[in-house]
């Protein structure tokens, strides 16, 4: 379908950066905060001659966009989708075709996403891995080499070679337990769909991850079992495996493989000072180097490697330190940053290209600061201009967005606690209504310094939004990260108690007006707090929050392994026999009675993470003792909130809410 202006929901060229004046009694709309992306995962095609992008309809639905990079002002819409379905990634095979992962919004469970390919004027569609599980079994012969893969095949990488192959990685399942056991690669051509082994021979057992070099060959693969992390290395002359590297997973002795740098040179991550650094890993003599050669001031390095893949060499590294960055080791691309920031002033700009970078006419700008949500943009090379392609949240104007920044604060026991803080916008220094918002996971980097739709939504509603990195969180080193193990209501629970104080402290919370909210392990830790520090938190939100420690191993998940159960959980979170007191003194559903404040829960019905079981029963206990309970089940949800309308109803909710129990109180 050929389009001879922009997609009605883009504004291609003069989009602002810094916003426009809104009137103060103009709040932006939750739509404008939680609606699908406008524009979203832009890629740029090999030889950077094409832009492709993911669009919202006005249905909330997506399409796929191409547009040539020399003539912005026409372009393809490749696909169509429908409000069922989510378009998770968007990937170029090679100049002319692309490849796309959807996932169903109508169920969810491990390996429900689709495989498509597609030519960039929209034709030549191939469906190459369906997401149904009742999709007919096949096995791994030549009886597939053209038909449609299962679900247990899934995207891994695209080919490099300019191809019509991608890379697929299929899961392999004990006979016994029906768990998944590893991984194995396979190319796939996405015109005919011929699979062929990527591999020629056999592999480390239980392999979880995968490193390719420039050239597609599997050089390194990532094992786990029984609690080892096992490195392996597979030399391409001898074409046998051995072992880089075998040690307990969370000791934090042995490095992590980020990517090739080379050939014979991989980039690996490794504690220097105790926290994640950049190394060279010489292949051929399998020696790490002395000293790093990037680490970043407070932080374990977190990022991705830029390769050209025509002279198959690593160019650029993007990675997270308060805010995100980049280094270029390329000269011309040193230059192009330059340019690139000097006309976009008030943004991060992230450049990446296709695979053939340094001849590529064009590359693709990603602009976003605190207050900014991400646009995108592409830079002409050759004529040093600029183009927009649009913003994943057009309606947003960061004038009416509150600043962010990265600050520590000291808890009860001395240890320093990283912390993201959003002002709400204006100029008014009194202490305001303050929530604490705590990221899920909870081994994981919640934050970043970047426009984030939960706490700005809060913000412009005149909440400062505190977001602690409580002990336990990854990325602030391997002690840090230590210091949360078995800590679930204990110290990690007492950091986010302490972030509160601390923001009384500056002058920026008013201390008899301060919430706790979050999911996942955010949703747990929004009921311990309410239950251990009642002094703190006046009312709380939850949603697809743990409940209860014990559930964790006595519920069906869709991830968890023997190994996560028997080894990872048991280390990080506890021993649901041998740590029984703890798992019960720290228990939401155990002491539910202790919660008096007002509390708003939600949960997906089709939850497999966190099966609502965890919320049926909690909410049974604590409605017993507690009348300011308010409870919405999403009959259609998952883990989080996929569907546009239940992400419009429950921060609607979660405002009116807050205005009742937060806001609005003396």
């Amino acid at each position: 379908m050929k389009i001879s202006s922009l997609i009605s929901c883009i504004a291609l060229v003069g989009m602002s950066l810094t916003g426009g004046s809104w009137g103060a009694d103009r709040l932006p709309s939750v739509e404008s905060f939680f609606s699908n992306p406008d524009v979203t995962q832009a890629v740029m095609s090999p030889k950077g001659n094409y832009i492709a992008f993911i669009a919202r309809n006005a249905d909330g639905s997506q399409k796929i966009a191409v547009r040539a990079t020399a003539d912005l002002k026409n372009g393809e819409v490749v696909n169509e989708g429908t409000v069922d379905d989510k378009i998770l990634s968007l990937h170029w095979v090679n100049e002319d075709r692309l490849v796309f992962i959807v996932k169903s919004l109508k169920t969810e469970f491990i390996g429900n996403t689709d495989v498509i390919a597609v030519n960039r004027d929209g034709t030549g569609v191939a469906h190459l891995i369906s997401g149904d599980w009742e999709h007919t079994a096949q096995s791994t012969g030549s009886n597939i080499s053209s038909k449609i893969l299962t679900a247990d095949y899934a995207f891994f990488s695209v080919a490099h070679d300019n191809s019509d192959d991608i890379i697929v990685r299929k899961y392999l399942f004990s006979t016994t337990t029906y768990e998944i056991v590893g991984t194995r690669l396979y190319r796939l051509n996405t015109k005919t769909r011929k699979l062929s082994e990527l591999l020629d021979g056999p592999q480390p057992p239980n392999v979880t991850g995968w490193w390719l070099d420039a050239s597609d060959v599997p050089r390194i693969a990532a094992s786990q079992a029984k609690g080892k992390c096992i490195i392996s290395y597979l030399d391409p002359k001898s074409n046998v495996w051995s072992e880089l590297a075998n040690a307990d997973c969370y000791e934090g002795s042995t490095f992590n493989p980020v990517d090739f740098e080379s050939s014979d040179t991989i980039i690996v991550s490794k504690s220097f000072k105790g926290l994640g650094a950049l190394y060279r890993f010489d292949l051929n003599k399998k020696q790490l180097a002395s000293e790093p050669f990037l680490n970043i001031a407070g932080m374990d390095f977190e990022g991705s490697i830029e390769t050209d893949y025509g002279i198959k060499k690593m160019i650029g590294i993007h990675y997270d330190g308060d805010a995100k960055a980049t280094v270029w080791f390329d000269p011309h691309f040193k230059d192009i940053q330059q340019k690139v920031d000097g006309i976009l002033k008030s943004t991060i700009n992230e450049i990446t290209c296709g695979t053939d970078c340094i001849n590529a006419p064009a590359v693709l700008v990603k602009a976003q600061s605190d207050r900014q949500p991400t646009q995108y943009f592409v830079y002409n090379v050759v004529n040093n201009s600029i183009i927009g392609i649009g913003g994943e949240h057009s309606a947003i104007k960061p004038a009416q967005m509150g600043m962010r920044d990265f600050a520590y604060f000291t808890a009860r026991d001395g240890l320093k606690i990283p912390v993201y803080v959003t002002l709400p916008p204006g100029k008014s220094t009194s202490p305001k209504p303050a929530i604490v918002l705590v990221h899920g996971g909870p081994w994981v980097r919640g934050s970043s310094w970047e426009w984030e739709p939960d706490a700005q939504f809060l913000a412009s509603r005149g909440y400062v939004v505190i977001q602690p990195e409580f002990r336990g969180s990854e990325g602030f080193g391997h002690a840090f990260f230590k210091a949360g193990w078995k800590q679930w209501g204990q110290s990690m629970q007492d950091d986010l108690a302490d972030a509160a104080n601390w923001a009384v402290q500056k002058g920026w919370a008013d201390p008899k007006r301060v919430a706790i909210m979050g999911a996942s392990y955010g949703g747990y830790a929004t009921l311990m707090g309410l239950i251990k520090h009642p002094d703190v938190f006046r009312c709380g939100v939850e949603w697809a929050g743990v409940t209860d420690m014990g559930l964790r191993y006595s519920t069906p998940q869709d991830d968890a392994t023997s190994d996560v159960l028997n080894y990872d959980l048991k280390t990080l979170m506890g021993d649901p026999v041998a740590d029984a007191d703890m798992f019960k003194q720290n228990s939401p559903l155990q002491n539910a009675d202790k919660l008096k404040q007002p509390l708003l829960i939600a949960h997906g019905a089709l939850d497999r993470r966190v099966p609502i079981v965890h919320a049926t029963d909690f909410y049974s206990a604590v409605k017993k003792h507690n009348n300011n309970v308010e409870w919405i089940v999403y009959s259609d949800e998952g883990h989080g909130w996929y569907h546009e309308p239940n992400r419009y109803d429950f921060w609607k909710r979660v405002e009116v809410f807050l205005d009742k129990n937060l806001k609005n109180v003396e």
